[in-house]
């Protein structure tokens, strides 16, 4: 099976996932404000997912901030997300600091056997390296979960829309992905499998932000998309994007529950990456025919 056939698999197989996934006990008010989250790639996205939807009661770091000023993270519990479990800078936190929390879905990594605790993530694939969908699903999850209510009964629909949200869906050269407050982590998400599936100019950047600084990097014909309920704010933005000749739009989410939010959001994220994928008839992501690339990647996370 090639790359981006098992990118397409592992999507689909979130269904049934969700519709097995066993949320983590919600952790007290107190436990949320002496702990720390912190990952990389897809799981520092989860991990800023913990720290909104606990009402920014969680803090979540870069590892090598955590690794350079180890005051942050004295006294508190550190949940360390990591896939993988190998993450040099994951594990070399874990070293440093005495009451660990491991986020894996290897209970055999160096992450897992360093740690105080496992959290062990549990979920199917298809056993083929490929862009990151089910994976960053069970952790982004098992993080919300740790800190609010888990809510989430229309995964089968909100698939469904989302699937019909990123057909609307035509990249231009370069691609903006703005979120406002829950849905900048998977803003960064969407970015992220741009890069991966399709070797894309993406960026991410929060929906204020992006007009004083990201705009002035556009031209007529690229892409921005904001993962946000309409308001007049980002009417107000859609409108003169549109007028710079911007392929600007809203995705506008079926629901108003935030965490089936979250969810439709990381399918669009997902889908749009694979749409674009097949319309090129790709049969690999590109960080797998990059081979310069990825072992650079890798000669620097592992």
């Amino acid at each position: 099976m090639d790359t981006v056939s098992a990118f397409e698999k592992e999507i689909a197989m979130q269904l049934d996932f969700i519709q097995k996934f066993v949320p983590q006990r919600k952790l007290s008010a107190k436990r949320q404000k002496n702990s720390v989250f912190c990952g990389t790639g897809d799981s520092f996205a989860s991990s800023q997912l913990a720290e909104v939807f606990s009402n920014f009661q969680v803090r979540v770091y870069d590892p090598l901030d955590l690794i350079k000023n180890k005051k942050l993270v004295h006294g508190r519990d550190l949940y360390l997300v990591s896939i993988s479990g190998n993450t040099v800078s994951n594990v070399k936190l874990a070293k440093m600091h005495k009451k660990t929390i491991a986020i894996t879905a290897n209970p055999d990594s160096r992450l897992a056997k360093t740690c105080k605790r496992l959290i062990l993530l549990r979920f199917d694939s298809t056993g083929i390296q490929t862009s990151g969908s089910i994976s960053f699903l069970a952790s982004a999850l098992t993080c919300i979960s740790l800190v609010s209510k888990y809510p989430i009964r229309n995964a089968a629909k909100i698939y469904r829309h989302a699937v019909k949200a990123a057909k609307d869906v035509s990249l231009g050269k370069k691609v903006y992905v703005l979120g406002n407050l829950y849905t900048v982590p998977v803003a960064m998400f969407c970015a992220a499998k741009l890069h991966e599936v399709l070797g894309a100019t993406a960026l991410y950047e929060r929906i204020e932000q992006f007009s004083h600084a990201g705009l002035f990097s556009a031209r007529r014909g690229d892409t921005v998309l904001l993962f946000e309920p309409k308001n007049q704010h980002n009417g107000r933005l859609l409108k003169n994007l549109q007028g710079c000749g911007l392929d600007a739009r809203r995705i506008e989410p079926p629901t108003k529950n935030l965490q089936e939010q979250i969810l439709f959001f990381i399918f669009v994220s997902e889908l749009i990456a694979l749409y674009a994928a097949k319309k090129k008839k790709k049969k690999d992501c590109f960080f797998i025919e990059e081979n310069e690339l990825r072992n650079a990647s890798s000669s620097m996370i592992y």
